[in-house]
C-alpha cells in the first residue's frame, strides 16, 4: 500500500512502533521502500526501551543495526524537539526513503546556540578535550548532563556530540575527534552490537587512530525488567552512570 502510494508521485509516511516495524516489515521495508527507491518516510516510535515492563518482545534494540545493512536509506533518531522538526521537514522535502527513529520520553532543548542541522552531519552540542561522548536520541541528554557533572565535579571536560544521522554517517567529524586523542565514549539506546559504537569503533581501527574507546548500551542479553528509566540507569545509560564511564575512561588515558 504505501510503495503504491509513492509511486503514485505522493509522499507517504508510515508510523508504527519501531519494535514491529523493523522486525515484521522488514522485508517491506528493505524491497518495497529502499531497493523500489520509493519515498517512504518510514517512523519508528516508543523505540529502543520505551516500553519499560513490556519487556524484550516490546523493545526495539535492533533497529540501527538492521537499517545500518540496508542500502539506499537514511536512518535518523533526533534528540530533541529542534532536531525533530528539523528531520521531518527536511525527509518531507526530498523524494527518498528515510528511517525516522523517535521514544516516548518529553526531551529538553540541548542547545540554544548550535541551531545547524543537516542530515548526515553530526551537531555539537558541548565542546571539551578530555572526553567525547558520541550519543545519539534519547541518549544525548544524559551524556550532556554526565558532561555538566564531570566539569563541576571532577575537572574533567567533555565533548558532547548528537549524531542524529546514523546512516550516512559523519565520519569526518569522528577523524577529527578521534584526531584530537580524547577518549571516546558512544552512547545509544539500542544493543551495543551493529550500531552507533560499532560504527565507530570500525572506523577507527580501520584509520589507525587509538583513542581510549567504550560502546555503552544494552548489552547482548534479555533486558531487565523495569521502566525506560529504570533499565537504561541498570545499565549505565544515566547521568551517573556515563560520568563515571567517563572518569575511567579518563584515568586510563593518563
Amino acid at each position: 500500500m504505501a510503495a503504491g502510494l509513492a509511486s503514485a508521485g505522493k509522499k507517504v509516511f508510515a508510523v508504527s512502533p519501531a519494535c514491529f516495524l523493523t522486525a515484521r516489515a522488514l522485508e517491506q521495508i528493505k524491497n518495497d521502500v529502499a531497493y523500489s527507491d520509493n519515498p517512504v518516510k518510514v517512523i519508528g516510535i516508543s523505540a529502543g526501551v520505551s516500553y519499560g515492563a513490556l519487556g524484550t518482545t516490546h523493545h526495539s534494540l535492533h533497529d540501527y543495526a538492521v537499517m545500518r545493512a540496508i542500502n539506499n536509506i537514511t536512518v535518523v533518531a533526533p534528540a530533541d524537539n529542534f532536531e525533530t522538526e528539523q528531520a521531518i521537514r527536511l525527509a518531507a522535502s526530498v523524494n527518498e526513503p528515510f528511517y525516522i527513529r523517535f521514544g516516548k520520553k518529553t526531551m529538553p532543548l540541548l542547545s540554544n546556540e548550535n541551531n545547524e542541522f543537516e542530515f548526515g552531519k553530526g551537531r555539537i552540542i558541548k565542546n571539551g578535550t578530555d572526553v567525547a561522548f558520541i550519543a545519539t536520541g534519547e541518549t544525548v541528554y544524559p551524556a550532556l548532563l554526565a558532561a555538566q557533572k564531570l566539569e563541576k565535579e571532577n575537572s574533567i571536560h567533555a565533548s558532547v556530540v548528537s549524531m542524529h544521522t546514523i546512516k550516512p554517517f559523519d565520519f569526518d567529524l569522528l577523524a577529527r575527534i578521534a584526531a584530537s586523542g580524547s577518549a571516546i565514549i558512544t552512547v545509544e539506546e539500542h544493543s551495543i552490537n551493529g550500531g552507533l559504537g560499532e560504527a565507530c569503533a570500525s572506523f577507527i581501527l580501520q584509520n589507525g587512530f587509538y583513542n581510549k574507546f567504550k560502546i555503552v548500551g544494552i548489552p547482548d542479553e534479555y533486558t531487565v525488567t523495569g521502566s525506560q528509566t529504570e533499565i537504561l540507569n541498570h545499565y549505565g545509560i544515566s547521568e551517573t552512570g556515563l560520568a563515571i564511564s567517563a572518569m575511567e575512561l579518563a584515568e586510563k588515558r593518563k
